[in-house]
């Protein structure tokens, strides 16, 4: 086999063994191992990489493939030199330029522009002074979300109201100074239904989960306690979950397609997780192939 490409991970994660009781790095191995196992079937062979290790010679991968890079935004002052540098090294995939759209929540308003339905969206830039109550007043939204625009894993995520409003703002105003926030209505449907997350690989769509935080949160990361179930995505879920990822140019290898259904019914976009987005392989398995094949041929 020619080199192997490059699956990257972090430190924490980059272990190609679990113990019995480290269920988290458990699920992370299942879908990787099924990945590699389809990629070899393809006679592409592949490693996982931390990509903070020091020694890597990136040059010597024909493709580097994000996947399990979970603490880009912790370590954000690390990361973005070390992708400016090995995006001359190597290929990424997804694409370098697509990184650096879909790191940075603002990407939402351009997919606005382009005419997908999003979650509402205002912006509380780096540096400004935020209104938070005022804010919540003149959008007309009784309840909101506020969340870093860099962010992952529900960091630095809150839900306000007009009567928490001055609590929330104290504590995201130390944090402006040094990172833009995005502020979305709370969607009372993420507490009865959940979120659903549609993957696609080569532009089709290829399996789905819902994800339903634990009673009394809003968070349905696991990370939160919350939980992910199989799930058939519907007709019109899977048409805009394929119209979302054909709106970006270039068009991504791979994507997640986070979906929620508003108070008309209606379903919009929450996220489009395009860098390091978890995919659940291991609920629909025959979904390893589909992406090895995406990966091949981008190869």
């Amino acid at each position: 086999m020619p080199h192997p490409i490059a699956l990257l991970t972090e430190r924490r994660y980059a272990a190609n063994t679990a113990a019995p009781d480290d269920w988290y790095l458990g699920n992370i191995l299942r879908d990787e191992n099924l990945l590699i196992a389809a990629l070899t079937e393809l006679g592409i062979s592949s490693e996982r990489v931390d990509w903070s290790r020091a020694d890597v010679d990136w040059a010597s991968y024909p493709l580097a493939v994000f996947r399990t890079t979970w603490d880009y935004f912790d370590r954000f002052a690390e990361f973005a030199p070390w992708l400016a540098r090995v995006q001359t090294m190597t290929r990424l995939c997804n694409d370098a330029t697509t990184i650096h759209w879909n790191m940075d929540k603002h990407y939402l308003a351009d997919l606005e522009a382009r005419g997908l339905p999003v979650v509402p969206s205002r912006f509380v830039e780096r540096g400004t002074t935020m209104h938070l109550r005022e804010l919540l007043e003149t959008a007309d939204w009784d309840e909101a979300v506020i969340k870093p625009c860099i962010s992952g894993g529900a960091r630095h995520t809150y839900r306000v109201n007009r009567a928490n409003a001055a609590e929330i703002e104290a504590t995201v105003r130390p944090l402006l100074a040094a990172e833009a926030f995005l502020v979305q209505p709370f969607v009372p449907a993420i507490m009865t239904q959940g979120e659903d997350s549609l993957m696609v690989f080569g532009g089709r769509y290829s399996h789905a989960i819902r994800k339903i935080a634990k009673p009394g949160d809003f968070r349905v990361q696991d990370d939160h306690g919350g939980t992910a179930h199989a799930y058939d995505a519907t007709a019109a879920q899977i048409e805009l979950a394929e119209r979302a990822i054909a709106a970006c140019d270039p068009r991504p290898t791979y994507g997640r397609v986070d979906l929620v259904q508003d108070e008309t019914g209606q379903w919009a976009l929450m996220e489009l997780e395009l860098i390091e987005p978890e995919l659940w392989l291991r609920y629909h398995p025959p979904s390893a192939a589909k992406f090895a094949r995406a990966i091949a041929e981008l190869l």
